[in-house]
């Protein structure tokens, strides 16, 4: 699985991108927001990318979202989880409701993180940007409910 968000503006309109592959399965998906930030986008890429599985898997998540891999593979988010999504120097952690969610959807599967740079040329990762550009160019912009104000 590989993931992107953005936001122009930041906040500003938004969107995610997604690529699922599983041997010659391929599957794009990929949304807009009105209203949002580049790391809510983020974890809403990781999100429904798990939430689109239709059974437990074994998922390689590759994000260029240092945000995203190192909440995991510095395990920031164990902290945050014990100490109550707070952080003890910085109080409240930002984006607890998508971080959350992401835990929930990650719970039937096997997730490792993985980190790729940014528009380095990687296919998928670059797909991934563009849809997730061009959905925050697109119409029918959602709403971020939980974007803190």
């Amino acid at each position: 699985m590989y993931t992107d968000g953005s936001a122009l503006g930041n906040p500003g309109p938004g969107g995610y991108g997604v690529v699922l592959m599983s041997g010659p399965y391929r599957k794009e998906l990929s949304c807009g927001y009105a209203h949002t930030t580049n790391n809510r986008m983020e974890l809403m890429a990781a999100i429904a990318g798990l939430e689109a599985l239709n059974r437990p898997c074994e998922v390689e998540l590759y994000s260029d979202s240092r945000y995203l891999v190192d909440a995991f593979n510095q395990k920031w988010i164990d902290g945050w989880v014990k100490h109550g999504w707070n952080r003890p120097k910085s109080g409240p952690v930002k984006n607890s409701d998508l971080w959350k969610r992401l835990l929930k959807a990650m719970e039937p599967h096997v997730v490792t993180f993985f980190w790729v740079k940014g528009h380095d040329g990687h296919p998928e990762n670059e797909r991934c940007d563009r849809l997730a550009t061009a959905a925050a160019d697109g119409s029918g912009l959602l709403t971020d409910t939980g974007l803190e104000a």
